[in-house]
C-alpha cells in the first residue's frame, strides 16, 4: 500500500520513479560525531537532516512524477514533502517486483536522487490503482502500453490449498516453455512408455542374439510401470488392460494410452493427452543413468568385462 494515507491511490497515466536509495536522512559514509555547547546548535543539526530530505524531495519533484517507488525507506517528513507535491510513494519494493515494473513500464532503475533525468521516467502504465484484496491492499499497474512483465493473481480458500494450484501453475508454465524452446510433443497416458516397451522387445528378439537380449527385455519391462500405474490407479484390471494395449501397439497403433480415470485403453489423438518430448528424454536418460550407477555400485554387473570375452 501506499506509505501515507492522504497519497492518490488511483492514478491514470501516471509518471514513475524506480529508485534503489533510501529516502531519509542518510549520515555520511564515514560517521560523523558532533560536540553540541549550545541549545541553538541542536536545533541547527535537525534543520540539516530536513534540509537534506526536502533536497530530495525537490530534486524528485523537479521531474513532477506521479508515484515513485523505491526499494528503500522513506521517512516521515519525506512522506511529508511527497503529500505536498502531491506524488503518491510506495517503500521497500523487491529487487526482483522493482524490475518487473521497469520492464513494464519503461521507467529505469536510479540508484541516486542526484541521478535522476527525464529519460528515467516511466511513463508506459495506463493506470495505477491500489485494491483491497481479503485483508491486504494490493497495488495494481495495469493498462501498460508495451508490457513485458506480469504477475498472476491466484486466489483460494486456504492456504494449503493456495500452495497447490501455485504448484500446478508452476508445472503448467514449465510444460509451456518446455513445449516453446522444444516443440515437440508425444502421447501421453503412458502411449510412449508402451510403444518403447514394445519396439525394445520386439528387438530384443529379432535383431540382438545371446546375453545382450537381457538389457532390452529389462528396459522394456520397466517401461511397463507407468501404463500398468496408471491402469491400477484408475481402478482397471492391470493385466487385461496391458494385454490389450499391447497387442494395440504390436499392430502399430502407438498412440494408444490409459484413460487415467476409467483405466482403459484409449487413443490418445483423441482424448488429447500429449506431453512435451524433453521431459520424456530426460526422464528415461536419468532412468537409464541411475540403473547403471547402482549396478557398478553393488557390483552385479562387472565394469571391467574384456570385450573378446
Amino acid at each position: 500500500d501506499v506509505v501515507h494515507p492522504k497519497m492518490r491511490r488511483h492514478i491514470e497515466n501516471p509518471r514513475i520513479i524506480l529508485l534503489d536509495c533510501p529516502l531519509e536522512y542518510k549520515k555520511g559514509e564515514s560517521q560523523t560525531n558532533i560536540e553540541i555547547s549550545r541549545e541553538s546548535d541542536w536545533s541547527r543539526v535537525l534543520e540539516i537532516e530536513e534540509e537534506q530530505i526536502r533536497a530530495m524531495c525537490d530534486k524528485i519533484a523537479a521531474l513532477k512524477p506521479d508515484l515513485v517507488i523505491t526499494e528503500k525507506g522513506v521517512s516521515d517528513l519525506a512522506q511529508h514533502y511527497l503529500v505536498k507535491q502531491n506524488i503518491t510513494a510506495l517503500r521497500r519494493m523487491r529487487k526482483t517486483d522493482n524490475n518487473r515494473i521497469a520492464r513494464a513500464t519503461g521507467a529505469k532503475i536510479v540508484t541516486s536522487v542526484d541521478e535522476l533525468k527525464e529519460s528515467d521516467v516511466g511513463t508506459g502504465c495506463g493506470l495505477f490503482s491500489v485494491e483491497k484484496i481479503g485483508d491486504e491492499y494490493f497495488t495494481f499497474l495495469t493498462k501498460c502500453k508495451n508490457p513485458k512483465a506480469c504477475t498472476i493473481l491466484l486466489r483460494g480458500p486456504g492456504k494449503d490449498t493456495l500452495n497447490e494450484i501455485d504448484r500446478n501453475l508452476q508445472d503448467a508454465m514449465c510444460v509451456a516453455r518446455n513445449v516453446l524452446f522444444s516443440p515437440y510433443l508425444c502421447p501421453g497416458g503412458g502411449a510412449t512408455e508402451m510403444a518403447l516397451a514394445v519396439q525394445l522387445a520386439q528387438r530384443a528378439k529379432s535383431d540382438i542374439d545371446g546375453i545382450e537380449q537381457w538389457p532390452y527385455g529389462g528396459v522394456a519391462e520397466a517401461m511397463e510401470v507407468i501404463p500398468r500405474t496408471l491402469i491400477q490407479n484408475g481402478g482397471g484390471n492391470a493385466i487385461r488392460t496391458l494385454t490389450e494395449l499391447r497387442a494395440k501397439h504390436t499392430a502399430g497403433l502407438t498412440t494408444w494410452g490409459v484413460d487415467g480415470e476409467k483405466g482403459v485403453p484409449v487413443d490418445m489423438n483423441e482424448y488429447g493427452v500429449w506431453e512435451p518430448l524433453a521431459v520424456k528424454l530426460q526422464t528415461i536418460k536419468t532412468a537409464i543413468d541411475s540403473a547403471s550407477l547402482l549396478l557398478r555400485v553393488d557390483d552385479i554387473v562387472s565394469g571391467t568385462a574384456k570385450k573378446s570375452e
